[in-house]
Formats: C-alpha cells, structure tokens, sequence
C-alpha cells in the first residue's frame, strides 16, 4: 500500500479536527447536564426557604416580622437568579468568542454552582485571591468549564471530606495570572502523572456515586482550552499529600502582544 499523499492526510486532519469538536461539544453537554442535576436540588431548597417565609409573614401580622420574611425571600430570590443566569450563561451554544473577563468573577460562579455538592461531601473551600488583578481574553464559558473540571476532581480526591484551597495573584513581570487548585487528598502517583493530560488516561476506575469521573476526557480537554488561550497548565503531587493544579493565563496586555507577534510571523 503507497503512501498517502497530500489530500488523504488534510481530509484526516479535517476528520480529526470534527471529532475533536464533537468530543469537546459531548463533554460539555454531559457537564451541564451533572450542573443542572446538583443545582435542581439547590433551587429546591431555596423554594422552601422562600415558602417557609412567605408562610411566616402570612401568619404574622406584625411589621418586624413581615419584614424579616421579605428580606430572607428578597435574598434567597436572588441567589435563585444567579444560579439560573449563570446555568444559562454556560448552555449557551454559541461561536467561540474571547472577551475580558475576570477570573475571580468566573471562579465565584463555578463555586456558586458547586456550593451544595462541596457542602454534601463536607469539603471547606479556602479563598486566597489577590485584590484588583488584570482581566483575561477568554471565552467565559470553557475557562468555567476547566474551572469546574478541577473542583470536581479535587473534590473527588478527599472522600471523606477536606480542604481545597484556591489562590489567584497575579504576575506583573510576565504579565500572567496565576490559578491554583489545591486538595490534600489521595495524590496521584509518580508513574501515572506524566500521562495525567492524556486524552482517555484516568487514574479512576470509574463513575464515583454522583456519577462523576472515570472518562478521562475532562483533564485533557482542560490542558487543549488553556492552551487555546495561550495560557499553561501543570500539576504537583504526592501520594497520599495531596494535588495542585497550576493555570496561567495571560493579561489582555499579554494576549494583545501575542496577536501582534503571531500577525508579524
């Protein structure tokens, strides 16, 4: 058999770059669809809250009353907004689009989406982020996705509960941001931590019982979107002490000079 020539390998380059989209395209479907599942049981307890006080108020007819019941149903309506516009927000099928966006602002939303199944598995979110960092040029919607990727996994690493730290700051001399994702759970080992990105690796037999892991699609399509922002992604570990994650992203000022120097090549 000869070999192939020019047009058989750009129709397999063509082929590949479908297939990729399409794997990207299921992962983020079956992401929104775990999303959706922890979130419906979220709005239930906030329906409750909102009826329990609207009872109250209805019963009482005094003014302190009444008015400590429209508060707590003021604040537990707008916590149901803001899951709602941020489930929206992420199935939204749209052309890939990179904006300003704030990184914290996108972390605060994936930790809002995820508050019940971290409180579920007692898992404490520690926050250390730096005050007035510079904006990224990202697509909003994939960096929520590895954002909520990582959470997931780190989660899953402490079965019976732990600490996931989180720290944000920012680079001034290379212009970068820097992400940390920190558990102290199982680790990962030595010989397994080369092919951590690979596409189909996973160190997990399976589905935990949420339904969660076991595809090994999520870590590699974490390093393809950071990499698509021109940004870099590693990982530390030890077994038995614990995982972190290491995102860079670029400032906008970073990303604008490297569009001039991929436009000057």
């Amino acid at each position: 058999m000869g070999n192939p020539n020019n047009n058989d390998i750009q129709e397999l380059k063509r082929q590949n770059q479908f297939l990729e989209k399409q794997l990207t395209q299921a992962q983020r479907l079956t992401a929104l669809g775990e999303l959706t599942g922890t979130t419906a049981h979220e709005f239930n307890n906030i329906l409750t809250t909102i009826i329990n006080y609207a009872q109250l108020g209805l019963r009482h007819k005094d003014e302190p009353t009444r008015t400590k019941s429209f508060d707590k149903i003021l604040i537990a309506s707008k916590r149901a907004a803001k899951i709602a516009n941020t489930i929206l927000a992420a199935a939204r099928n749209r052309k890939k689009t990179f904006e300003p966006a704030n990184l914290i602002a996108l972390v605060e939303d994936a930790l809002l989406l995820l508050e019940r199944e971290m409180n579920k598995y007692r898992i404490t979110v520690e926050k250390s982020f730096q005050k007035n960092i510079p904006e990224i040029m990202a697509d909003g919607n994939q960096i929520q996705q590895v954002l909520i990727n990582l959470l997931i996994n780190a989660r899953q690493a402490m079965p019976n509960g732990g600490r996931i730290v989180l720290k944000i700051s920012y680079d001034e001399e290379n212009e970068m941001i820097d992400f940390v994702v920190r558990d102290y759970g199982c680790g990962i080992p030595a010989d397994k931590l080369p092919r951590i990105f690979d596409r189909f690796y996973t160190t997990k037999s399976g589905p935990d019982e949420s339904g969660k892991g076991g595809s090994g699609l999520g870590l590699a399509s974490c390093k393809s979107i950071i990499e698509q922002h021109k940004g870099l992604i590693r990982v530390e570990s030890s077994e038995g002490k614990g995982t972190a994650f290491i995102v860079k992203l670029p400032t906008i000022i970073r990303s604008k000079l490297l569009e001039e120097l991929e436009k000057s090549e």
